[in-house]
């Protein structure tokens, strides 16, 4: 059934191209004969159009691709199984010591060089020897184990790699590589007896926000010259998110974030906290909340009428525009500021939502916030903090509470054109991030600019900022 579909697939293609061409054919004599039958015009001959070889061409190629896909398939699997993991055992070494093993044979047999003949014969050699070194199966049971796959900015990511030799027979030495992102570590295993097991330890620098990804971990059994060089994987990779660093905001410096219930809006509701009037009863509405005093008073039914309170929902806009911060270290310190104004949200179980020019961000919980922090990577835009702030208003239209975390490069006038593009009644604020600065607090019209020198003053311009 297989084989068959490609073939039905690939005569169904050839029958749309001959009816396309047969019927254009068709199409254009008929149009000749109609012109040669009309009055005043003189009779042509039965010349017709040709058609565009480009067009032929193209479904000639997409006829035998349709065709040749399943074969190209199989000769890409077999390839991928047999030969590939065959050619890969040879060093970049190796192929320059071969290609010039071969180069001196021939050279040799062209000119009648006995050294040229010697010197091949030699290298020939010796890649028979190599393959004395990696031939054989290894029989390891190698755990990965990294203690914690998310650490902050500056904390101490620890590893072990355990390797058991499984056998019964003794191992000989060998070599096992870790890869860590872009390096590669590599730990010597001593000759093994059967079921003895080798512990390594080893640490990860944290030094920069980032997803490393650690392992999968391979042996590498080569020659001593690495002609050839054979890996066998033996674990799975391991993400390893550093997250940014975050600091807590306790106490009043969390007073922004605090739930808005009873806090009254613009919407009247018959039932709710927040007290707003008294009105005359209407058939339908709730016994519960007469007003019996001035019912009595008034000699008619009057009921309580209240505003409708809500809860805070922050919104934070964090730009990822590389050209609206002074530095690499600018925007890391933008990033720090916004995952610990979001985790803070979270963890008093606010309704939070962060938006970056690339997108929202997850924020259902802790974790998930600091993962895609760890993902974002900054780069020049054409989209501004304007434009972000514009998309937040929009995505987020029932927030309470707008953050917006950006670079020392924005200007005050992109700042008030970013608060104007907040819906009235929406506490916003402006965190503009600048190393070395001194804390402090301005206002721009509705919108209140803090300016942070260090992540540790965050807790301080925030007092600031609810006071």
């Amino acid at each position: 059934m297989s084989s068959s579909k490609p073939l039905s697939r690939a005569a169904e293609s050839l029958k749309r191209a001959t009816s396309s061409v047969g019927g254009t054919i068709r199409t254009l004599r008929g149009s000749g004969k109609e012109a040669g039958n009309r009055p005043g015009n003189p009779k042509k001959s039965g010349k017709t159009r040709k058609l565009h070889p480009a067009a032929v061409w193209a479904e000639a190629v997409g006829t035998a691709g349709e065709f040749l896909a399943p074969a190209w398939e199989k000769v890409r699997a077999l390839w991928l199984r047999f030969v590939w993991p065959v050619l890969s055992v040879v060093s970049l070494l190796g192929w320059v010591v071969l290609a010039a093993a071969i180069g001196l044979w021939w050279a040799g047999q062209a000119w009648g060089w006995q050294e040229a003949k010697s010197a091949a014969m030699v290298a020939f050699l010796l890649f028979v020897l190599a393959v004395g070194f990696i031939v054989g199966r290894s029989a390891y049971g190698v755990v990965l184990d990294l203690a914690r796959t998310r650490v902050a900015v500056g904390d101490d990511a620890v590893g072990s790699i355990a390797v058991s030799n499984v056998s019964t027979r003794p191992l000989l030495p060998a070599a096992l590589e870790l890869p860590v992102g872009a390096n590669t570590a590599v730990f010597h295993l001593p000759r093994m007896k059967p079921a003895q097991v080798h512990e390594d330890l080893f640490t990860i620098p944290t030094a920069r926000r980032a997803v490393i990804v650690v392992g999968p971990v391979r042996s590498v059994r080569a020659d001593p010259l690495h002609l050839l060089r054979r890996r066998v994987l033996w674990t799975e990779p391991v993400d390893l998110f550093v997250h940014p660093r975050t600091v807590a905001l306790g106490g009043s410096a969390a007073g922004f974030i605090r739930d808005l219930e009873g806090m009254p809006t613009t919407e009247l509701s018959s039932a709710d906290v927040s007290f707003h009037a008294l009105r005359d009863y209407v058939p339908g509405d709730d016994r519960r909340h007469i007003h019996w005093k001035t019912t009595a008073r008034t000699n008619k039914l009057m009921v309580r009428q209240f505003e409708e309170t809500r809860r805070a929902h922050l919104a934070i806009a964090l730009s990822t525009n590389t050209d609206e911060y002074d530095s690499e270290a600018e925007f890391e310190m933008a990033i720090s500021v916004a995952a610990s104004i979001g985790r803070q949200a979270i963890s008093e179980q606010r309704d939070l939502d962060v938006l970056t020019q690339k997108g929202p961000l997850r924020c259902e919980t802790g974790r998930n916030l600091l993962d895609d922090m760890t993902r974002i990577v900054g780069a020049p835009m054409r989209k501004t903090a304007v434009d972000l702030a514009r998309t937040l208003s929009d995505t987020v239209p029932n927030a309470s509470v707008v953050f917006f975390v950006v670079g020392s490069h924005v200007t005050a006038t992109q700042l008030r054109s970013a608060s104007a593009s907040v819906p009235p009644g929406v506490r916003s604020l402006a965190v503009r991030v600048q190393p070395g600065a001194a804390p402090s607090r301005a206002n721009i019209a509705d919108l209140t600019v803090l300016t942070v020198g260090d992540l540790d003053d965050l807790a301080i311009v925030l007092r600031k900022a609810a006071a």
